[in-house]
């Protein structure tokens, strides 16, 4: 059996204003994400969809990855 890795599963915040827009980050399968292991840009972006839900993004959902 494979044992689920942090690839297999991102974050998904959806965007409250914009049907099919949405932030997504790799997680393991309880949505921890290893913010060492993103970019800048994207540890800005998680930070920012963290600090804006309810205002922007949706609370966040932990889903399996499509590309996984």
């Amino acid at each position: 059996m494979d044992t689920p890795c942090i690839t297999d599963y991102e974050l998904r915040f959806q965007s409250l204003f914009f049907p099919g827009r949405a932030l997504a980050f790799p997680c393991d399968e309880r949505g921890r994400v290893e913010l060492d292991s993103l970019s800048a840009r994207a540890r800005d972006n998680y930070l920012f969809a963290r600090a804006v839900v309810g205002r922007e993004f949706a609370v966040p959902q932990v889903v399996p990855r499509l590309d996984g």
